[in-house]
């Protein structure tokens, strides 16, 4: 028993527009799975730029450490030194720095004074304490010497 030639026709037609419907998935498919890779890269990227602003804000947040507002304006958290002023005017941090570096048998690297703290000699926390005892020596309160280390003021 042969179909129609009508039906048979209809059978033709229905089966093309399957086929084209299923190619058009097929690429609507792929493309909903390219923007999901492009999605995951972009994440990636996301979870850098996101790490990085952190390290960037805390070495923002050290940075600010020396310096503050009163009144709207910028002033010194680590004044310069003068002749018979006390250690207890530095922030809290600074206080603890130039203990270990006035207890030292000699002078000292950065590195050691971070150890002496439990602070992290990784570079990041390295540097950050690099720039606070550079601070230090600027305003009078340590001398930073040729080769890099810090000591005391007389």
């Amino acid at each position: 028993m042969d179909a129609e030639p009508g039906l048979r026709e209809l059978i033709t037609v229905r089966r093309a527009e399957l086929e084209a419907q299923a190619e058009k998935l097929s690429q609507q498919l792929q493309e909903v799975r390219d923007e999901l890779e492009e999605l995951a890269v972009a994440e990636r990227v996301a979870r850098r730029l996101v790490e990085r602003l952190h390290v960037e804000t805390e070495r923002e947040a050290t940075l600010a450490q020396a310096a503050g507002q009163v009144a709207g304006r910028v002033v010194l958290l680590v004044s310069q030194r003068e002749r018979g002023m006390d250690e207890a005017v530095l922030p809290e941090d600074y206080q603890r720095i130039m203990d270990v570096v006035r207890r030292a048998d000699a002078p000292v690297m950065v590195k050691q004074v971070c150890a002496e703290l439990g602070i992290s000699t990784k570079p990041a926390r390295s540097e950050a304490m690099r720039a606070k005892l550079n601070r230090l020596a600027e305003r009078g309160w340590l001398r930073k010497l040729t080769d890099g280390k810090f000591t005391t003021t007389p």
